[in-house]
């Protein structure tokens, strides 16, 4: 019998910041402060993610607590990064990487990014990069994406990204005071190494 998937798993501890072709990803600090409050302290922004518009108060707190995370040692875990623009030094928004589970090696993608820099690939270019710390440096078998159905840009990143809905549940939970459908998306370790070979 083969070893468990879980056996292959390995601390996450990359070297900062994680470049990409546009973007450098590191961890968030205080002076990140504003930059995000522009985009997470947004109605707009917050109407299909499970946080509600943030406060300075909100953003620095969660700097100074689970945004602080540098490395992801175990299950349980999650590592949030900003997405700076390599060449103005702007935050473009912020992605995370959950490890749910080491006995099933499966972790979870999300993000969050200024409308304002939207339609530039930003997004889709972080993602990228958290999708190869999971599977690459991690080791996981399996990433999700969890996203309320009415988020369109969301969605459609999911696609971009090569991820394959596997999943509709329709009004599963009550999201904001209504019914929520929720779409699910996963990418395997395997189709993320088919695609990197493309």
């Amino acid at each position: 019998m083969a070893d468990p998937p879980g056996s292959r798993l390995r601390p996450l501890r990359p070297g900062y910041p994680v470049r990409t072709e546009r973007l450098l990803l590191r961890p968030l600090t205080g002076g990140d402060a504003d930059a995000l409050l522009a985009y997470r302290g947004r109605d707009d922004v917050s109407r299909y993610v499970p946080f509600e518009p943030m406060s300075r108060e909100d953003i620095l707190e969660r700097i100074a607590g689970p945004w602080a995370r540098t490395e992801l040692t175990d299950e349980g875990q999650s590592l949030t990064l900003g997405a700076e623009v390599a060449e103005t030094g702007e935050l473009a928004g912020d992605t995370i990487l959950f490890w749910h589970s080491r006995e099933h090696a499966g972790g979870e993608l999300g993000y969050v990014f200024n409308p304002t820099l939207g339609g530039r690939g930003y997004a889709t270019e972080a993602a990228q990069a958290m999708l190869q710390l999971g599977f690459e440096g991690i080791g996981l078998h399996r990433i999700v994406a969890r996203i309320e159905e009415r988020n369109e840009p969301s969605v459609k990143l999911a696609r971009r990204l090569g991820m394959r809905q596997e999943a509709r549940l329709v009004h599963n939970e009550i999201f904001k005071g209504e019914w929520s459908t929720e779409v699910d998306f996963a990418m395997l370790a395997d189709e993320w190494y088919a695609l990197a070979r493309r």
